[in-house]
């Protein structure tokens, strides 16, 4: 079936955080991490039978819910997950927050790699925590994990948990099944829990293979609890809903008791319809949706090396989002966005929201045409600034 992800879908004044949350209406948006096609065929279909239904009460998430969801990890991704595992929730960053609070006590220390999403920041200062920054390492644009480094904050008897990103958000790597080992090793040395968000796990590339955390090992399946969710892969973040994987029954027990504490433990009919359909019958889209977003950077590295030879684009394994680095230009991330905005009215995100200063991210996740628009915005910007441009 012939999916067009060309079609412009107006999303301006549809009450869009990423398009209307812009101070004028003449600013392109390519920053919040939801992508402008609408979701699979077969989701809409099936929330359009639900409106009809014409009731919308609480819900109670059926047996066909759970089987969908495992059912799609043990078929896609060799992961056997027991429906017992899973405690349902509205999405992944109330789950992550409410498993820091779970695991950890105020004033506890939590390891992330930087850069990384942004809301693990707020998710580790609203519970009370402090950030304990083990940054990543880039040699020759491809971003690997400082050990050494790992190795010694996780041996500090404060660290509790380390939230790992898998695929990685900004820096677009999927990490290997050698890489999580050698982070799940260090973990379990040290009695530090990881908390893995891989809510881009449906959107690597070819070559690159998505290896969920848990699935490793027992060991690794009981330090640890999973956050997935089919809302960035299928576009339905809207919906409100995801699922944690947490297969130790203590662990469990805390999880579930702080979602309730934090008052995330409804979810909404639209999105346990939406989920069930999505990974029923939404895999022939989201392979199509892929190979859209692959050609979307190839046309970025492409346009932004024959133009701007001084930025240079972070190779893409995972998610839809592009990491460019600005480092050569001589200005800073802020800089650079707030004059994208100010002179070319395009919005994306400076690297320093992630801990990530010397890069900007862009939204790969739109129709060609915006892209194209995007990125001439992009080289005309820097065109009238390259005076200070190590070239």
């Amino acid at each position: 079936m012939d999916y067009n992800f060309d079609e412009i879908i107006p999303r301006r004044h549809s009450g869009s955080y990423k398009w209307d949350s812009p101070e004028s209406d003449d600013i392109l948006p390519m920053w919040v991490a939801d992508m402008d096609f609408r979701t699979a065929p077969a989701i809409i279909e099936a929330l359009r039978r639900r409106v009809e239904h014409g009731v919308f009460g609480y819900t109670k998430v059926s047996d066909e819910y759970y089987n969908a969801v495992t059912d799609w990890f043990c078929l896609r991704h060799n992961w056997t997950i027991n429906r017992d595992w899973i405690i349902y929730t509205s999405g992944v960053v109330p789950a992550v927050s409410a498993i820091i609070k779970a695991m950890t006590e105020p004033g506890d220390m939590i390891i992330t790699q930087t850069p990384a999403y942004n809301c693990f920041f707020s998710s580790i200062r609203n519970n009370g925590c402090q950030l304990d920054s083990n940054p990543l390492i880039n040699i020759d644009g491809r971003f690997t994990i400082d050990y050494d480094n790992l190795e010694r904050l996780a041996a500090d008897p404060r660290a509790k948990v380390l939230t790992l990103c898998n695929p990685h958000n900004p820096s677009g790597r999927v990490w290997t099944r050698d890489e999580l080992t050698r982070i799940g090793d260090i973990c379990l040395r040290n009695d530090v829990f990881v908390i893995a968000d891989e809510i881009h796990c449906e959107l690597t590339f070819d070559g690159h293979t998505y290896t969920p955390f848990a699935s490793i090992s027992p060991e690794f399946l009981n330090n640890s609890a999973t956050c997935i969710s089919p809302s960035k892969a299928f576009n339905i973040a809207g919906l409100q809903i995801a699922n944690i994987v947490a297969a130790n029954p203590e662990v469990r027990a805390k999880i579930d008791r702080a979602i309730n504490i934090n008052e995330v433990c409804d979810v909404n009919p639209f999105g346990v319809e939406a989920t069930i359909v999505a990974y029923r019958h939404g895999e022939p889209w989201l392979e199509a949706l892929k190979q859209y977003i692959w050609d979307n950077y190839i046309l970025l590295r492409n346009e932004l090396s024959n133009h701007l030879p001084y930025l240079k684009t972070t190779p893409l394994q995972g998610t839809y989002l592009a990491w460019v680095d600005i480092r050569a230009t001589g200005m800073d991330s802020e800089t650079i966005a707030q004059g994208l905005i100010q002179e070319e009215k395009l919005m994306l995100n400076p690297g320093t929201m992630y801990h990530g200063e010397g890069f900007i991210r862009i939204n790969l996740a739109c129709p060609r045409s915006v892209l194209s628009d995007a990125i001439s915005r992009i080289i005309h910007y820097f065109n009238n600034h390259n005076a200070t441009a190590q070239k």
